[in-house]
């Protein structure tokens, strides 16, 4: 798959009536609404350039309804509808012309894009006779067609030179922007710096929300903050959680600021098209998500031995997929060894609720296990204070470690002796305390306190 395209769905969800009218939803293959769309409102008879050119246009614009979740930001349950005053025109059971059909097959994975952009064009268009606009003109179309235009130059006509068509694009199964579980202080992940992304860009038409200027994949104090003011601005509950509403409601407000179902909007890059689903973790996959996993694992085959042991080195290999195949088998997932939202969420669940009822003396004067969340700067808590210490005891045994006062509030001086640590013992310098970083400092601590390893 092309990294940073987004693919042609599978299918596509249909309303049969306007978007607010009760009525049903139909969900087709995509060829064929592309197939129904093009029979119903392009004439067979027309030059070949101007049928392919506005089947790209049709094509691009479903696909910009479906990747900005247009109407699923208002909370609706379809992807487009049947009414030309809001879309374009779908007739359940229409026939469909023998030559738009072949053209559909040859052209249903290319769409029109803006250079630099990733999401596909809102291609707008009208027949330009009984209604104009300022995009492509379909009688319009036909007479640059018969005048030699293919349809590339057709499209830049009507659109501008800023445009390209991205051709042969997978096929594939288009999930829900929500990652399936609310993002709250010390979350991480593609989503959290995909909601930071969003804020910063919808401070500029509400500057009461204050800017985020860390863009990591960190949800820190700050994006707490601002989330916070985005819910009170919009009435929403202001718990500084990203649940699906909110999650929803901060799509619905970036699309209307960016003007993303508009002819002429600003740009949506590769680096803010939504991410697949960052735990879909199977065999052969590698980096800091597969290493949180096994630690996770790792804990709760400490206390179960129905789950085996593995390490924790950052590679999803039969042993891992081993212990999440026993994970899924004992909380009834379907144990194919792929771990999923579903099975990603049960196992965070499962190790929160593990370590919140062990008791302090289970430690022996040991570190304690990772909290499960990231600590960030700004935070205050028991679990800050307990990072102190360690880091405080390290330094007393290390000239290169940063002595801290142990306060529980995650400072500068924190964060500095955090980076400091990562770079001497060899990993990547955030600032920011994940499984990996946790399991360092503590490993180091208990072999100061106790000589072993917990």
């Amino acid at each position: 798959m092309k990294t940073g395209y987004p693919i042609i769905p599978e299918t596509i969800t249909v309303h049969l009536g306007k978007p607010n009218e009760y009525a049903r939803n139909v969900t087709v293959p995509f060829i064929d609404y592309i197939k129904n769309v093009a029979s119903s409102g392009i004439y067979p008879t027309w030059p070949e350039s101007a049928i392919r050119a506005n089947i790209y246009t049709q094509i691009s614009y479903a696909l910009n309804r479906i990747y900005t979740e247009h109407y699923r930001t208002q909370g609706y349950d379809f992807d487009i509808t049947n009414t030309t005053a809001y879309d374009q025109s779908y007739v359940e059971g229409r026939e469909i012309f023998d030559n738009i059909s072949t053209i559909v097959d040859d052209i249903f994975d290319s769409y029109i894009v803006k250079q630099g952009a990733s999401v596909p064009f809102f291609a707008q268009y009208c027949n330009g006779t009984t209604t104009v606009c300022d995009g492509l003109s379909q009688w319009g179309s036909v007479y640059l067609a018969e005048s030699g235009y293919i349809p590339y130059d057709i499209l830049r006509y009507y659109y501008g030179d800023e445009i390209n068509i991205e051709r042969e694009v997978p096929v594939g199964s288009v999930k829900d922007s929500y990652p399936g579980y609310p993002l709250r202080l010390g979350s991480g992940g593609n989503s959290v710096k995909t909601i930071k992304t969003e804020l910063n860009r919808i401070r500029k038409n509400y500057p009461a929300i204050p800017k985020i200027t860390n863009n990591n994949d960190v949800f820190d104090i700050e994006t707490e903050k601002a989330v916070k003011e985005f819910q009170k601005i919009f009435n929403l509950t202001p718990d500084g959680i990203v649940g699906k509403g909110t999650w929803y409601k901060l799509k619905n407000v970036y699309n209307s600021v960016k003007k993303l179902g508009e002819l002429y909007s600003e740009a949506l890059t590769y680096e803010e098209i939504r991410p697949e689903y960052e735990y879909l973790l199977e065999i052969g996959s590698h980096g800091i998500g597969v290493k949180i996993i096994q630690y996770l694992l790792a804990v709760l085959g400490y206390f179960d031995p129905t789950i085996p042991d593995i390490e924790v080195d950052g590679f999803y290999g039969p042993k891992t997929a081993s212990a999440v195949i026993a994970f899924q088998t004992k909380y009834g997932f379907p144990p194919d060894g792929v771990l999923g939202p579903e099975t990603w969420k049960a196992l965070n669940d499962t190790y929160m609720n593990l370590i919140n009822s062990l008791p302090p003396e289970i430690y022996q004067g040991k570190a304690a296990l990772y909290p499960g969340y990231l600590l960030s700067l700004g935070l205050k808590n028991s679990d800050v204070e307990n990072l102190q210490n360690y880091l405080s005891i390290i330094a007393d045994y290390y000239p290169w470690a940063v002595k801290v006062d142990v306060s529980g509030y995650f400072d500068n001086a924190t964060y500095d002796a955090v980076k400091t640590l990562q770079r001497q013992t060899g990993m990547q310098e955030t600032g920011v305390v994940g499984s990996s970083t946790w399991l360092r400092i503590a490993s180091l601590y208990n072999e100061i306190v106790s000589g072993e390893n917990f």
